[in-house]
């Protein structure tokens, strides 16, 4: 018998890439109303350690933990950028979404998408067809005409 998690359609990419739009949505509106409260500092801080803990627990029940010896330099290397290079997105977000309105600063963040579609390009060596970049130019046109307060 198949784990559930590798049977369709937690096997598709695009599910889960669906889910994560969902919790990212869910993120930036419970975040607004948490960081009313809160320095966004601290905010970005309590949510670290949540995230921390659930993947904690995760790990250890999926039996997917493994020591951290095991993991390549190069892993660590890149891996630790990535967490910086997170956490310098969060506490940026969470400073946006203490001055700014949620329906404007969740669709600027999402400037992300254009950004990854450029660097995978520039940086992986990918290669988007021009209905891909005809995409990437509506995300950009579209995230820059919901934050446009008029």
């Amino acid at each position: 018998m198949r784990p559930l998690l590798s049977s369709w359609p937690f096997s598709s990419w695009v599910v889960w890439a669906l889910l994560s739009a969902l919790f990212a949505a869910l993120t930036a509106v419970l975040a607004k109303v948490g960081v009313t409260a809160v320095a966004p500092d601290v905010a970005t801080f309590v949510r670290t350690l949540v995230v921390a803990g659930v993947l904690a627990v995760l790990l250890v029940v999926t039996g997917q933990w493994q020591p951290p010896g095991s993991i390549p330099g190069r892993a660590w290397l890149f891996l630790g950028l990535s967490g910086l290079a997170t956490g310098a997105s969060w506490l940026c977000y969470f400073r946006a979404l203490d001055l700014g309105d949620v329906a404007r600063v969740a669709p600027l963040d999402k400037l992300s998408v254009v950004l990854v579609a450029v660097l995978g390009v520039v940086v992986l060596g990918e290669r988007l067809s021009g209905l891909n970049w005809l995409g990437v130019g509506l995300i950009a046109a579209g995230a820059l005409l919901v934050a446009y307060k008029g």
